[in-house]
């Protein structure tokens, strides 16, 4: 279905990395796992099959590369959209409509089919992939899970024989991951050719037939998913991927426990959005000093808007939030409560990364210097500094962000989703970020999805279910059991 053959190519001015000597023969109804270290080659390699290098990324291409039999320069983007159909991992960025309907009917109506076609084959997506639930509905009034869906069934509906996914999973909490792995599951089984690029490798473990290991752009190493998941845990860190079988991930023995207080406390907080039923119901909790809190919970359950609440965009329609025993207002938070967004777009200012920094600096005092330098380099930005940060990759901002807040000095550093679409170097990172929060004595509230980060990171979990804390328990090997209950079986849902 796809071969290549000595295959190269150099982005022009060199502006992002390529991919060098790649030699692959994929067969039909094969599902092959790309992974590596951000800016190993994996998106680039995608490009290749979808043909957006080289019709829409101009450089240098070298060495042979045939879909479906035709070698790529003969095919016309459209023509070769009908073959391979592609899903990026920000589905908005191939969004043409408004409405999930007209969405998934846009790529039959530009192949010029009758309507009496569309019509057939959009019912036999919404069969076929379970998805009736998310007809005729306002394509941003949905989460990133159901706009995954949808983006996964626009190039459905037209019936292509191979599929391209970018980091599908990047944004998707457990639930919406299981359905994806669903959903592959029944592209496979009608014999379509799939090729996936990711971080987060758990939810392909028996459905990826290969498993390809890139870096600086080469095809490094090559397992069978059986030879993939018997690889020694060793061998998995030396390559610094993520975990295959989150089964057997267990508590970091080495994090401290911090000592209780009740300095930052959160009182029977409710928030009723105008003219709709209460979002967050009576929530009360603590953050220790030094602490790291696991906010878990399925996508619209509230975790977004307790996080907005505690530093002051969405005011509360009751309750209280107390900082060492005084009632801080909704306008008074910003100086204390820090939230790190999952879009990082939305919280940059400067024009330089070193700019930024300087934005949130309190004083210019010497521990403020020395704390930025700091940050900077163990970021990894320390080059990038004079940068404008929207020219920076979207982990690389979401780096910035986080360094933001912590020169600005915030007690309490609330995160979304800091290690979406993160490898697990920068996992890593962002985990020594962590570390450095609680030795300050500041504490942090995550939103997460990611159980990997959540068992190397976290002291406690809050689980927020219909606006309600529903379970607040330290993280331990004692407690291991609810947490692979909320992250485990949902993964392995039928």
């Amino acid at each position: 279905m796809i071969q290549m053959r000595n295959v190269s190519f150099c982005y022009e001015e060199g502006k992002e990395n390529g991919v060098h000597n790649i030699s692959l023969d994929i067969p039909k109804g094969q599902c092959i796992l790309l992974t590596g270290e951000s800016g190993c080659g994996k998106t680039t390699l995608t490009r290749l099959i979808n043909g957006l290098v080289p019709h829409f990324y101009s450089g240098t291409l070298t060495g042979e590369v045939f879909i479906a039999g035709q070698e790529l320069e003969k095919w016309s983007l459209d023509e070769l959209s009908t073959k391979v159909g592609s899903v990026f991992q920000n589905p908005r960025s191939q969004f043409f409509n408004l409405d999930t309907t007209g969405e998934i009917a846009f790529g039959c109506e530009n192949l010029g089919w009758s309507r009496k076609k569309i019509h057939e084959r959009i019912q036999k997506t919404i069969e076929n992939l379970k998805i009736d639930h998310l007809m005729n509905k306002d394509i941003f009034s949905l989460s990133g899970g159901e706009k995954q869906m949808v983006a996964i069934a626009s190039g459905y509906a037209m019936n292509p024989d191979i599929f391209v996914l970018d980091e599908p999973s990047a944004n998707l909490d457990t639930l919406a991951t299981q359905h994806l792995k669903q959903l592959l599951s029944c592209l496979k089984a009608e014999g379509k050719t799939i090729i996936i690029a990711e971080h987060r490798l758990y939810y392909l473990r028996e459905i990826a037939d290969s498993v390809l290991y890139m870096k600086n752009g080469y095809i490094v190493e090559q397992w069978t998913d059986k030879e993939f998941s018997h690889l020694p845990e060793e061998e998995r860190l030396k390559r610094g991927l993520r975990s295959y079988d989150l089964k057997m991930l267990s508590v970091d023995h080495k994090t401290q426990r911090p000592a209780v207080d009740d300095s930052f406390s959160v009182e029977n907080l409710s928030v009723c959005y105008k003219g709709r039923d209460p979002v967050l119901k009576g929530i009360t909790c603590q953050a220790s000093t030094g602490e790291i809190i696991a906010v878990i919970g399925h996508n619209g359950r509230g975790k977004s808007t307790f996080a907005r609440c505690l530093c002051g965009l969405v005011r509360e329609s009751a309750g209280s939030i107390l900082y060492q025993g005084k009632r801080m207002s909704y306008k008074t938070r910003s100086g204390k409560i820090y939230l790190v967004m999952q879009d990082s777009n939305y919280q940059l200012f400067s024009d330089s990364v070193e700019g930024e920094l300087a934005l949130s600096t309190k004083d210019e005092n010497v521990h403020r210097k020395h704390l930025t330098d700091w940050l900077l380099k163990k970021l990894s930005l320390e080059e990038l500094k004079e940068r404008h940060p929207m020219t920076l990759s979207g982990g690389q901002k979401q780096r910035l962000a986080i360094a933001a807040g912590i020169v600005q000095d915030a007690d309490v550093m609330i995160l979304d989703e800091p290690t979406s679409g993160l490898d697990f170097e920068n996992m890593q990172r962002v985990k020594e970020i962590m570390k450095m929060i609680k030795q300050e004595g500041k504490r942090a509230f995550i939103i997460t999805h990611d159980y990997e980060f959540l068992l190397a990171t976290c002291d406690r979990v809050l689980e927020i279910d219909n606006g309600k804390i529903k379970k607040n328990y330290p993280v331990n090997e004692q407690n291991l059991s609810q947490l692979q209950r909320f992250f485990l079986q949902t993964t392995e849902m039928v």
